[in-house]
């Protein structure tokens, strides 16, 4: 069973600064923010739980069944976050690219029409003429 899968069918629930999110609403979310309502934020909120049942104890023997919900849940957000942030760097080298081909493109307009200003009156009228 795959994380997601385990998220759905659990309704799994994480908390935020604007109360409990689905699965679902993890996508939505931005990656840092000021407000406290973030996938980071989620993801330390998340931690917090698992460190806090993770504590040693001298006298039990069982482990506690919600810390592997909980080391699910921190997967799910982290899985998240990593798409985003692919997500993010991928947009930003599509920006770069374009701006970079635009670059060219201006270059490459100004050198045609160097090429033309240098043409005499005679080929221009040739070539006006065959359009």
């Amino acid at each position: 069973m795959t994380i997601f899968e385990k998220a759905t069918r659990e309704k799994f629930r994480y908390p935020s600064a604007k109360g409990l999110l689905t699965t679902e609403q993890l996508w939505e979310l931005p990656l840092t923010a000021k407000s406290g309502f973030s996938l980071d934020d989620v993801a330390k909120a998340v931690n917090a739980e698992l460190k806090a049942i993770d504590t040693e104890s001298f006298v039990a023997t069982e482990t506690n069944p919600a810390k592997a919900t909980l080391e699910t849940k921190l997967e799910v957000v982290k899985h998240v976050i990593a798409v985003r942030l692919a997500e993010e760097q991928a947009a930003k080298a599509a920006a770069a690219k374009k701006l970079e081909k635009e670059k060219l493109l201006a270059v490459l307009g100004r050198k045609q029409d160097a090429v033309l200003e240098n043409l005499t009156e005679a080929e221009l009228l040739a070539r006006i003429n065959n359009l």
